[in-house]
């Protein structure tokens, strides 16, 4: 389980509290823009100093730890592909950063290629495969480093309507059995996919609700955020 014990971020006059824990699946945390939902997973992944609190996963507190010794992978919007290398370049980054892999760790790479659909593209560079081919690549560094914890912000946003459900998809099959945190601002994202919802609203992340719960019956917040009547 992931724990968030009193945190405290302070970013100027921004300022933004987190007091909960997150239960292994996929949770989404939606809010108004600019509230801190970039800033929170940040925090989380190390590149964040926080002014208060503890972050601690199964027991054992982290909140020191760099972001390399962090059971967390990240995933950003710009999918964060290095246009020189290759596809297989690039997810092999997930194992280590020097690129120096062993047999075994090549035919993760290879697997991982294979589960995310791209048979035939290892040897190609990012700039040769469409959006969705590049947001397949990205989930596939996250699938071959195989850390228990998994950041998404945003990273299918620029996708049209039918990639972005399919990578939504994608990603929870391949997912399965993960902590997965993921930034949306298109609460059908959080619908789709999400078993539970962070909401972010007042310099404030509350307490994990269910999916179907929250949006049937959305705090005060959220219904402003959706642009609901009260």
């Amino acid at each position: 389980m992931l724990t968030l014990d009193g945190l405290r971020i302070f970013l100027g006059a921004f300022q933004l509290r987190a007091d909960l824990r997150v239960e292994p699946g996929i949770t989404a945390i939606i809010g108004p823009s600019g509230g801190g939902k970039s800033t929170l997973l940040s925090a989380l992944a190390g590149f964040q100093t926080l002014a208060a609190g503890r972050i601690s996963w199964e027991g054992q507190d982290i909140t020191a730890a760099a972001p390399h010794a962090r059971p967390i992978s990240m995933l950003f919007q710009d999918n964060n592909l290095f246009p020189h290398l290759s596809i297989s370049q690039n997810v092999g980054l997930g194992l280590g950063p020097n690129l120096r892999l062993a047999g075994s760790d090549k035919d993760k790479v290879a697997e991982a290629i294979r589960a995310v659909g791209l048979d035939g593209m290892a040897d190609r560079n990012p700039g040769a495969l469409s959006g969705g081919q590049q947001s397949r690549a990205a989930l596939a560094r996250v699938l071959v480093a195989h850390r228990p914890i998994v950041l998404l912000d945003e990273p299918f946003a620029a996708l049209g309507p039918g990639l972005k459900a399919e990578m939504l998809d994608l990603t929870r099959e391949k997912l399965s059995g993960r902590t997965v945190l993921m930034v949306t601002h298109d609460p059908s994202d959080a619908r789709q996919v999400a078993d539970q919802v962070i909401l972010l609203a007042d310099n404030v992340a509350a307490t994990p609700v269910d999916t179907k719960e929250m949006f049937a019956n959305p705090p005060d917040a959220l219904r402003a955020y959706l642009g609901q009547a009260g």
